[in-house]
């Protein structure tokens, strides 16, 4: 064991197991490790980094926005709060209308909506198994994996569980007592679930018919993940309109920072004094995000992930140790034949960084910016990697 490993288990909670790399730097979709070794990043942080590392125009905003005002609280306004929110209810649909309520992470973002859910006067929320919320009390809830849940029991709010993708299920867990079914339009966690065409439409159906919200958790798939600004509005989502709309992780591109966004008559849902942050909307993280919406737009990154993410799909899918290679834009799941873990660290040994959401899943949510070089010398690589692996079997 090293030396920051050991440091690192003297004067941190043992809450993530000790990391394999002390990480030093980045650039785009590169990092570097304490030892100068060079990876290719295809975690991103686990799809918060869109614009990869130290992108010149996140480093810009927050640079110039720090030396004006960086901290002011919610007792008053700025211009890039102001900006952000009208920016995204823009891109989510200008027709729509809603509000914003801006805090610092996902689960924050999704604590938030629960809490809105609430002032339906309803109590029963419908979730899906396979489903990641969050891990603070609220978002727990409604995060279906029981080793994660049962430690911590008794949870908020009564919420009933079904498959992912089934939508009979779905629909006959709706009743008049439910305030709302959340549902991640992809599922991450679960590793780049997809659910079958006419899934969120069935599921707003079943809302509109008991007067329940659907609320879509966008915190993995929104911001130009998936080629799309939000995965609801790729051709699946067959122009669903949804309540309420989560939204984290790649939004700030590295600074923290989460949105719950009520579009319609649920962004009045929350009055005064029902709920608040002290750091959530700081107008450093909302000029960092600010500063990643433009940068997707002018790059025409949502093309670009897009075009990428099937590449990669293609590329990796044809291996015959790959039994399916699924997911939108820059967002992929991979079911292997061979040990998903044991890839992760012959993937690292070659050079690149990946995350494994189970015994034979890999996910890969890379950098938005990630170049073609990069993508071809991944693919190269993929049969040797998984090679090391049936050898170390």
């Amino acid at each position: 064991m090293t030396t920051w490993q050991q440091r690192y288990e003297s004067a941190l909670m043992n809450t993530f197991g000790t990391p394999k790399l002390l990480l030093t730097r980045g650039e785009g979709a590169h990092v570097w490790d304490a030892d100068g070794t060079e990876y290719v990043d295809l975690l991103g942080g686990i799809a918060v980094n869109a614009l990869g590392h130290a992108h010149p125009a996140v480093l810009e905003a927050v640079t110039h926005q720090l030396g004006t005002l960086g901290h002011v609280s919610n007792f008053f306004a700025s211009e890039p709060q102001l900006a952000l929110a009208e920016r995204l209810l823009t891109l989510l649909g200008p027709e729509v209308g809603g509000r914003v309520f801006f805090s610092n992470s996902g689960a924050e973002a999704n604590e938030a909506a629960l809490k809105l859910t609430r002032r339906t006067g309803r109590t029963h929320l419908v979730a899906t198994e396979g489903s990641f919320h969050g891990r603070t009390m609220g978002a727990l809830a409604l995060t279906s994996k029981a080793a994660y849940r049962e430690p911590f029991e008794p949870l908020p709010g009564y919420v009933t569980f079904v498959p992912y993708g089934d939508a009979a299920a779905l629909t006959a867990a709706v009743t008049d007592d439910t305030a709302a079914v959340v549902l991640e339009p992809i599922q991450g966690e679960a590793g780049v679930r997809v659910p079958p065409p006419g899934y969120l439409s069935a599921a707003r159906r079943a809302c509109d018919e008991h007067g329940a919200l659907l609320w879509l958790d966008e915190v993995q798939t929104g911001i130009g993940r998936t080629g799309a600004w939000f995965a609801h509005q790729l051709p699946a989502g067959e122009g669903v309109t949804p309540d309420v709309v989560t939204l984290a992780k790649g939004l700030g591109g590295g600074i923290p920072i989460g949105a719950t966004i009520g579009l319609g008559t649920a962004g009045a849902l929350l009055e005064p004094g029902n709920h608040g942050t002290t750091f959530g909307g700081n107008p450093v993280a909302c000029a960092a995000a600010l500063a990643v919406l433009d940068t997707i737009e002018k790059d025409q990154l949502l093309d670009r992930a897009t075009a990428l993410g099937k590449t990669l799909r293609d590329g990796l899918g044809a291996d015959p140790r790959v039994t399916e290679a699924r997911g939108e834009g820059l967002m992929v799941g991979l079911e292997l034949a061979v040990d998903a873990p044991g890839v992760v660290t012959a993937a690292m040994a070659g050079g690149y960084i990946l995350n494994a959401t189970g015994p034979s899943t890999i996910r890969l949510v890379p950098p938005l910016v990630l170049t073609d070089e990069d993508a071809r010398g991944f693919v190269e690589a993929w049969s040797g990697i998984l090679d090391a692996v049936e050898v170390d079997a």
